[in-house]
């Protein structure tokens, strides 16, 4: 659910601050979904996995009590540190955020479709929200950066 919000958040903060500032939409876009998809929403997932990482395994259907939980948790929070580090940083950095997010998540997305099909693992926060947008997410900054590249520096 909360990524949901991450990205409905993502995208009308792109649309206000492209219609207020009058800058281009698919930078404006962009530079929204790496602040909040990958940076707001990297840090939450981050606290999520680190300080409550047996409620999160137990939501994901999966064991709870393992140090997995615990590394997940800093690969989120170094997810968060470049989306805000988006905000000053450009071009190739972008380029590099979306790599990273998009491997992360749409690795996220095959394993949890995996662990529908295998275990019939029907938890919210397995074959919930969360599976689809770990596929949606990385496709739409996928194709705005695409969209933006001539013009991303």
């Amino acid at each position: 659910m909360f990524s949901l919000i991450f990205l409905a958040l993502s995208l009308i903060g792109g649309f206000i601050h492209s219609w207020l500032m009058g800058t281009d939409l698919v930078r404006a876009l962009l530079l929204y979904m790496l602040i909040i998809s990958v940076g707001v929403q990297g840090l939450w997932a981050f606290l999520g996995h680190y300080f409550k990482s047996d409620e999160v395994a137990e939501s994901i259907g999966w064991p709870t009590g393992s140090p997995f939980q615990i590394e997940i948790a800093w690969v989120n929070l170094g997810l968060g540190a470049l989306g805000i580090l988006s905000i000053w940083l450009r071009g190739n950095f972008w380029l590099a955020t979306v790599i990273f997010y998009s491997i992360f998540l749409i690795g996220a997305f095959t394993t949890h479709l995996r662990d529908l099909k295998q275990s019939q693992n029907k938890s919210v926060y397995n074959a919930g929200p969360i599976m689809y947008t770990d596929l949606v997410q990385p496709l739409i900054l996928i194709g705005l950066t695409i969209a933006a590249w001539p013009n991303l520096a």
